[in-house]
């Protein structure tokens, strides 16, 4: 069939099947030429010109100018015109054979092959395509062969291959000395004694060295100083962010779970695992749960959160779930998979579809904070419960034989009561019965007993009681009371109402005054201001409250027996019939709902029908809940029943404290809601919804499948468990690479990719590929396991090169790339300030648990930090251990490129300014820890300057002086005093670098 016949029939009837050897033509050679050369500016939603190349139909159908291709004829194509003149490409000229296939293509037709083009299928000059290095699977090469004694391990053979092929050699081995300090500082972040350097220095066992490497990786410190860096990965704070900025008083938990994890060796997937979806796998506990923290521990917008307008709040959410998305790719993946929110990847082979379906697996990620339990502590819990209530049920027996005996002495006129006789009495030791009469409760909602008290925790939980049997109009209503927080405003403690709730008396707390105590009423009918101090101990222990409505009117309020605030006038109490009325107790009147309910716990509540005065208020509360003194109880008692009951008590006493030590940790986590249906958003515009999409990976990853196999109606936890899965799978190529290039980058200060977060396009390319692979293999068959990778890389010869600069070495790589040497590094921030404190003798070595917080806070609807440098030795504790809030900088760590914890730092600035050196020569914690560091040579050598300059060194540099430093450092001493030079020491270039 002639071409244009062909042409012909295409442009009136569609595409028709072409034979098998044309397609195959055009996929292996025209689409080559089209994709590398073309389809970076025509194709796309927006393609240049109005031209799509990638598509047969908007090929034929042209742009802007018209037809670019027409079928058999290149001269009348305007695709062939622009390539023949060299117009296009516009920077670069097509060459000679793919000139010729591309005019041989339209001559003969223009058959097409796949359609449409897949513009990611290759790389080029601007993009990754699907062959891109870091997308194939792993390829491990056998080391290079070499007999040089050089060679400690597999990666000198790599090392070495390349130093040869550039004419270099390595660098001698560093001095032992020099060896330890630099081992010290890259796997614990603190200088080594002397007396350490020394053993050190005189072992002579042939295996000295990797017995170090064992030390110090079994040190709880390994994990304080790799937990420092994987925090600056996953941009970990302590406050929100934003606007606001408020304090996380419990994200800590997450630090140092990390810190945990990485001392006990947490294999690396499993590490990851945790951090993605730990709290929706099987049999992780409290530590998964901690774990996901790494999803919410970055910035977060209230303010955007709290938006009035819908559509503002849409896009503050896809912000959101785009920081989830960076950190998941960057982190794990080395992909910058945000790029994509708004269209297909520029740089990477990622689809918009493809973000939007990763989206969809983190949609039911939300921040909040959950209270935790592990299930053994759970469980404990749960027994210590129900062997606390018989406990109780038999104190309950003995103390109601003993009042049951004081009531009949009282009533026979043998006893005078001593505290005054309610109507009623629970005290929910147990059960909601009256023990004094019958008005005997039922819960509602959740409202339960459990530690000897009626709880009320979740909505519309309370407890109501039968009807009175008499009328009610004078009264007493008393209650001992703990609050949940002080915060709320109107929940009702105990309260008496008519069945329909239109009218009652109550003890409410804070509902017109924050804080306060006052009677509630219908309307606030009968309710004043009893002008009391605002409640402060509340929330720490039971208070006794007791309000009383006199018969002329009068409203009094008592607080721990003694009066609260003055009374008031009304126009006199309400009766509340019998049958007709009840009482409540954890809400102000029926019905439930909102202000209305407490948050906390009775102990025990009274009431009396009649109006106590000031003295029989002070009684009941000096009688304590009970209703008796501990006294009164035991006299009632034989000495058997005394001894009975004092053992039950000391049972109860100790199986209360175990359980209080069992309480649910508040930790700062993911607080996973339904995830919402998710669709592709045109431009990334939320208002624009296109199609929905499936949670999913990403096809460019060879080896793992982009499918998750889930439904659209799926859960947060068939999700994330889903991603997690995806993530961590042996055959994905990118999870191995990334990390063992992360370790090499913080061991070696440059990572074999130097841009360790980037492996696409725009990222660097691997200094040694072959190298890369191998250890990224070597990591896998070893378990994963980030010690064994420690232990592989330190024990290098390419890790025990000296420092010293070679010239030959520089002439020929600069930047040292090659690895002939191993490079000086300064230490960071945190680094830096421990040092400081270990030299001195003044380091805390205290590990986990809330940060110190250096800075006084401010609250004004934001939260304000003003940091200061305080004194004691919670403040002297490592760096990892502050309180990290994003806008409570330290002015010290800053200095030196401290990071912003708003943003990940995968790899960290390293400048050199004027103000670090001002900083260590006037910063009030470097004076104080010069002074501090002078104070301990004086206590270890006494006051000769020589000694003195020789301890110094030591301590600071790990080192012996040199007969003319000796001198120079002992005339110091003497003309400038200890504290000068030890402040000149630690702002020496010595101190601040590891060779």
């Amino acid at each position: 069939m002639h071409p244009m016949t062909r042409w012909a029939i295409v442009a009136l009837l569609g595409a028709v099947p072409l034979p098998a050897a044309e397609q195959e033509h055009f996929d292996q050679s025209v689409a080559v030429v089209l994709i590398r050369s073309c389809l970076d500016c025509h194709s796309g939603a927006d393609p240049k010109g109005g031209l799509d190349l990638s598509l047969q139909a908007s090929a034929l159908r042209g742009g802007e100018s018209g037809a670019a291709v027409v079928p058999g004829d290149p001269e009348g194509s305007l695709l062939w015109q622009r390539i023949r003149d060299g117009e296009m490409p516009p920077k670069e000229s097509l060459s000679e054979e793919d000139r010729r296939v591309l005019r041989e293509w339209i001559q003969n037709g223009a058959a097409w092959g796949t359609d449409p083009i897949d513009p990611f299928r290759l790389t080029t000059s601007k993009r990754a395509g699907y062959d891109w290095w870091s997308l194939q699977p792993l390829t491990p090469a056998s080391p290079p062969a070499t007999d040089d004694p050089w060679v400690r391990n597999g990666i000198d053979r790599f090392i070495l291959s390349r130093l040869r092929a550039q004419g270099l050699a390595p660098s001698p081995e560093a001095p032992r000395r020099v060896l330890m300090r630099r081992l010290c500082y890259d796997l614990l972040g603190l200088p080594p004694a002397p007396e350490e350097l020394d053993a050190f220095e005189q072992d002579d066992r042939p295996d000295a060295y990797e017995r170090l490497v064992d030390r110090l990786l079994a040190s709880p410190h390994y994990g304080v100083r790799w937990g420092r860096h994987w925090l600056d990965v996953v941009r970990f704070g302590e406050s929100q962010g934003f606007e606001r900025d408020k304090l996380r008083e419990d994200a800590w938990h997450y630090r140092d779970w990390v810190i945990a994890a990485l001392n006990d060796d947490l294999p690396y997937d499993e590490f990851a695992r945790l951090q993605i979806a730990g709290d929706v796998l099987p049999n992780r506990g409290i530590g998964g749960v901690i774990a996901v923290g790494c999803l919410t521990c970055g910035p977060w917008d209230e303010v955007g959160q709290q938006q009035q307008s819908a559509a503002m709040k849409a896009v503050v959410r896809q912000d959101e779930l785009e920081d989830y998305l960076s950190l998941i790719g960057q982190t794990f993946l080395g992909l910058t998979v945000h790029c994509a929110r708004c269209h297909d990847h520029k740089f990477d082979p990622i689809r918009q579809e493809e973000y939007y379906q990763l989206a969809a697996a983190v949609a039911g990620v939300r921040h909040g904070t959950r209270e935790v339990l592990s299930e053994s502590d759970q469980r404990r819990r749960e027994e210590l419960t129900r062997e606390i209530a018989a406990l109780q049920e038999q104190l309950s027996r003995l103390d109601q034989l003993a009042r049951g005996r004081i009531a009949a002495a009282a009533r026979s006129g043998q006893r005078p009561a001593r505290a005054p006789i309610p109507l009623a009495r629970w005290s929910f030791d147990g059960d909601l019965q009256d023990s004094q009469g019958e008005l005997h409760g039922r819960a509602e909602g959740s409202a339960q007993i459990a530690e000897g008290m009626l709880q009320f925790r979740g909505e519309r939980a309370y407890v109501a009681t039968v009807p009175l049997a008499a009328d009610l109009r004078a009264k007493t209503l008393e209650a001992w009371v703990r609050l949940e927080h002080l915060d709320q405003r109107g929940g009702g403690v105990v309260s008496v109402q008519t069945l329909d709730g239109s009218q009652f008396d109550a003890i409410v707390f804070g509902e017109q005054e924050p804080r306060r105590w006052m009677a509630g009423s219908e309307f606030f009918r009968r309710s004043r201001s009893f002008q009391g101090p605002e409640e402060t101990e509340a929330a720490d222990r039971p208070v006794h409250v007791a309000i009383v409505w006199q018969e002329d009117g009068v409203v009094a309020a008592y607080r721990d027996g003694r009066p609260y605030g003055q009374p008031y006038p009304t126009e006199g109490p309400v009766v509340f019939p019998a049958g007709q009325a009840q009482v409540l107790f954890g809400l102000r009147h029926t019905p439930p709902g909102g202000n209305k309910q407490l948050a906390g716990s009775l102990v025990a509540a009274q009431l009396y029908d009649r109006a106590l005065d000031a003295a029989e208020v002070a009684a009941s509360a000096a009688a304590g809940p009970g209703g008796l003194s501990e006294e009164e109880l035991l006299q009632a008692l034989s000495d058997e029943e005394r001894k009975g009951r004092e053992q039950v008590r000391e049972e109860l006493a100790r199986r209360q404290a175990e359980q209080d030590a069992l309480r649910p940790l508040k930790v700062y986590t993911v607080v996973p809601k339904p995830p919402e249906p998710t669709h592709v958003l045109s431009r990334g515009n939320p208002a624009t919804p296109q199609e929905e999409v499936l949670p999913g990976g990403i096809s460019a990853l060879r080896g793992v499948a982009p499918e998750f196999g889930l439904r659209g109606d799926a859960d947060d936890a068939a999700r994330r468990r889903k991603l997690a899965e995806w993530v961590t799978h042996p055959d994905n190529p990118l999870f191995a690479r990334v990390i063992v290039n992360r370790i090499w980058h913080y061991q070696f200060g440059a990572g074999l990719v130097r841009t360790t977060s980037d492996f696409g396009f725009n990222g660097g390319r691997p200094s040694h590929p072959e190298l890369l692979d191998w250890l990224a293999a070597e990591f896998l068959h070893r378990g994963q396991s980030l010690k064994e990778l420690h232990r592989l890389i330190v024990t290098s010869a390419a890790y025990r090169q000296a420092s010293w600069f070679r010239p030959e070495g520089a002439a020929v790589d600069a930047d040292n790339r090659l690895l002939w040497r191993m490079s000086p590094r300064r230490l960071e921030a945190e680094v830096l300030r421990d040092a400081m404190l270990a030299v001195a003798g003044e380091l805390n070595s205290t590990l986990g648990g809330p940060g110190y917080r250096d800075f006084e806070t401010f609250v004004r609807n934001s939260q304000f930090y003003e940091v200061q440098d305080k004194i004691g030795p919670e403040f002297q504790r490592r760096t990892v251990y502050r309180t990290w809030v994003r806008s409570g900088r330290s002015p010290l760590l800053d200095v030196f490129d401290c990071p912003d914890p708003s943003t990940k730092t995968p790899e960290r600035a390293v400048t050199v300014t004027p103000l670090q050196a001002l900083s260590l020569l006037n910063n009030s914690f470097v004076l104080r820890m010069s002074e501090r560091l002078a104070e301990r040579v004086r206590r270890d050598v006494g006051d000769d300057p020589s000694a003195q300059a020789t301890r110094l060194l030591a301590l600071a540099y790990g080192r012996r002086p040199t007969v003319e430093e000796a001198e120079r450092l002992s005339a110091f001493v003497r003309a400038h005093g200890l504290e000068e030079l030890c402040r000149v020491v630690v702002n020496s270039s010595e101190f601040l670098y590891v060779d």
